[in-house]
């Protein structure tokens, strides 16, 4: 399904070209995905009936259900087996630590883009997107629709994002996984600057709901490998205090406690059956998400490991 979209930030013309590169490859995992946990993978468009749901602005007027509404004035949607199949819920950290670039892109431009490109690819095997942005509360929530429409929305809330100091990441997590009320897939886009064990009981929790969860662990090129040279004054963008020091005295210390830091999300995720893709913003965004869906391909039966470049 191709529509045409206005000029939007975040989706530029090149871009839409390699992503419709990745369209077939994303739609082998999705398939390969569903095989039975539902009544049967998508195969083409299908027309089989499945249920209503309650108009929202944005969906197809020829879907709406007009007999529904003679009976109760109110306008519902004819939702069909092909649309039913998948919802994803995308949930995008907009805390200051986001904020941090090293290179012309910021966390959170890359987490943008990804985001939007993420949205067009689902939309466009006909599969239901929304977006939550959150820090340490939620600031954004649009549900999932299927329109290629929402995408317009989408835009709008990631140019209007304001980041602030802090996030509470595990409280989001736990949040969404009450709102949603069917299975889904969850992927989460974060730094993850917070504590792994409170990280992993939040993504517990979407897994003990049944939800297919994915996490694009967002960081900068500097923050894995802490090349600063010199002195150096260090702020912390969450609230922390200012550090005066030489990096060489500090990085050897730093790598050892980031790599553990790693190992413990990649091991909490591998155990949970959450699939973890560490994110190096250096990184064309074309290529990352090629190989990501290529290792989800090989990969149906259980989670993956994106490994850095």
């Amino acid at each position: 399904m191709s529509q045409h979209l206005p000029n939007l930030n975040y989706l530029d013309p090149e871009l839409l070209q390699k992503l419709g590169d990745l369209e077939l490859i994303a739609r082998e995992v999705v398939e390969g995905l569903r095989a039975g946990s539902h009544r049967s993978p998508l195969k083409g468009f299908s027309t089989e009936f499945a249920h209503h749901r309650q108009y929202a602005p944005g969906d197809a007027i020829r879907d709406l259900d007009w007999r529904v509404y003679g009976r109760t004035e109110r306008y519902y949607t004819k939702l069909y087996e092909a649309e039913t199949n998948f919802d994803c819920h995308l949930l995008m950290d907009a805390s200051s630590s986001m904020t941090y670039g090293s290179g012309k892109v910021s966390k959170l431009e890359y987490s943008k883009y990804l985001a939007a490109a993420l949205s067009y690819l689902i939309l466009n095997q006909r599969d239901s997107v929304g977006l939550s942005v959150f820090d340490s509360e939620m600031r954004a929530h649009l549900p999932p629709r299927s329109a290629m429409s929402i995408i317009l929305q989408i835009e709008k809330i990631l140019k209007e994002i304001t980041p602030t100091p802090k996030t509470s990441i595990a409280k989001q997590l736990n949040d969404i996984a009450l709102q949603i009320k069917r299975r889904s897939f969850v992927i989460l886009i974060s730094d993850l600057f917070s504590d792994v064990g409170d990280i992993m009981r939040g993504l517990q929790r979407l897994r003990y709901g049944g939800h297919n969860v994915i996490v694009f662990h967002t960081l900068d090129p500097h923050e894995l490998k802490f090349p600063f040279k010199g002195t150096w004054q260090f702020d912390g963008l969450e609230g922390e205090e200012e550090l005066i020091t030489q990096p060489e005295r500090i990085r050897e210390d730093y790598l050892t406690n980031l790599n553990a830091y790693l190992e413990q999300l990649q091991s909490g995720c591998i155990g949970s059956g959450v699939d973890y893709t560490l994110v190096e913003t250096s990184r064309p965004l074309d290529s990352l998400l090629s190989e990501f869906l290529e290792t989800r391909s090989l990969n149906m039966m259980g989670p993956s490991v994106g490994a850095r470049s």
